[in-house]
């Protein structure tokens, strides 16, 4: 794919630079730290723009990217890459690489945990290799996504929920909110979860709170005000780049929205019966796998890199054999849309010798074709898969509301 988008790219009079998307984010937090610049300010979009695209975008080149790659992230994010300020970005992007790929098998084997998958190791190491060359993954890993840092977060604390250590899970929970947009669903169930039991569960709301407190006061102290200029920077970004949910992209107005209204509803209504599952059990996993799922269908965003936190959803489905008709189908559905890019990629690295430049040109983005509806299956398919295996959930959550 990346000589094709070369091709593109040279036709066109795309700028390409780097490319890393974690070059916005540190190129900000060294300009913020070491040299106490605003990371948010249009001098230093510029600069991120001659290092990402390889030159400042100009208006004026209707080819001209629209993202304009600006700080559009917490300023807390800084903390977190603060280790790497020093050094040059040629060497930290080495690192980071290494460094993803580590958290992506990590995360797999996590969720493993998590999910109650119980398969024996060789299939679960073939499942991690697969993982490893899944599109959403590998374009992740290609961009140096924190996407798959978020991801890491999210399933350690899963992982620290289900054994117990729920001061830590909460703790790992608020930094998971370096990316809002996709912490924010998850977060919100195990704050919920975490009040309807306090007495047992009070120490994740602890534990949440304080990692909190520390990252939004730090972020004041150095940089007053900061929670404003990020709001104007994701009201930006949503502006410069159209950012529609999945349901909208697909269905339009009003549609879209009408069908996330009803995602949302519906999903927590049953989760409501969930609400008292101990955090060592399948169905807690469960649970976590459908908040994911529904995340991809609520934000607007349709970035495929996000679709990892897929994952968990798809490991339960995985995880048992289904006897439901309706259900059976429902995942056979899912399972395709998930297994296309591979389809896909495999029969185009068979046939790409035999294929002209032009031809070449307009059929390599085949292996995309599977990313705006394949987050929708999958999760209709862990919806039903919950609803059928707790057939109560949506009778008793009523009275409890």
């Amino acid at each position: 794919m990346v000589p094709q988008q070369r091709a593109e790219a040279a036709a066109l009079g795309k700028p390409r630079g780097n490319l890393s998307d974690l070059y916005p984010r540190w190129l900000g937090a060294r300009e913020l730290l070491l040299h106490r610049r605003n990371p948010y300010s249009p001098e230093i979009t510029r600069e991120i723009q001659q290092g990402y695209y390889g030159r400042p975008l100009d208006p004026t080149r209707l080819n001209d990217p629209k993202d304009q790659q600006g700080f559009a992230y917490p300023l807390y994010v800084v903390f977190l890459l603060a280790p790497t300020l020093d050094l040059p970005f040629d060497q930290v992007q080495r690192a980071f690489n290494w460094i993803l790929i580590l958290l992506v098998v990590t995360s797999g084997l996590t969720w493993f945990r998590v999910t109650r998958f119980q398969q024996p190791w060789p299939t679960k190491i073939i499942l991690i290799i697969l993982m490893l060359g899944w599109l959403p993954v590998v374009q992740g890993l290609k961009l140096q996504q924190l996407t798959l840092l978020e991801a890491a977060l999210l399933a350690g604390c899963a992982a620290c929920l289900s054994v117990g250590w729920l001061f830590c899970a909460g703790g790992l929970a608020a930094l998971a909110t370096i990316k809002p947009q996709l912490a924010l669903p998850l977060v919100l169930w195990l704050l919920v979860w975490s009040a309807r039991e306090w007495r047992s569960r009070r120490r994740f709301i602890l534990g949440f709170s304080l990692i909190m407190i520390l990252l939004l006061g730090g972020a004041e102290l150095i940089l007053p005000g900061w929670w404003r200029m990020f709001l104007e920077a994701t009201r930006q970004y949503r502006r410069y780049t159209h950012a529609q949910s999945l349901l909208a992209v697909l269905f339009g107005l009003p549609f879209g929205p009408i069908l996330q209204a009803l995602s949302g509803l519906t999903c927590g209504l049953l989760l409501c019966r969930l609400r008292h599952e101990p955090p060592s059990s399948a169905a807690f996993g469960q649970s976590i796998g459908l908040v994911l799922a529904l995340t991809l269908v609520l934000i607007p965003m349709t970035a495929l890199y996000n679709q990892m936190l897929l994952i968990p959803a798809t490991l339960v489905l995985l995880g048992k054999a289904e006897a439901i008709p309706a259900l059976r189908l429902a995942k056979s559905l899912a399972g395709i849309w998930i297994v296309w890019p591979w389809i896909a990629t495999l029969g185009l690295s068979a046939v790409y010798l035999w294929l002209t430049p032009e031809l070449r040109q307009r059929v390599y983005l085949v292996p995309f074709y599977a990313s705006i509806q394949m987050p929708i299956f999958v999760f209709i398919a862990a919806l039903l898969d919950a609803w059928m295996h707790h057939p109560n959930a949506l009778r008793d959550a009523a009275p409890a509301e």
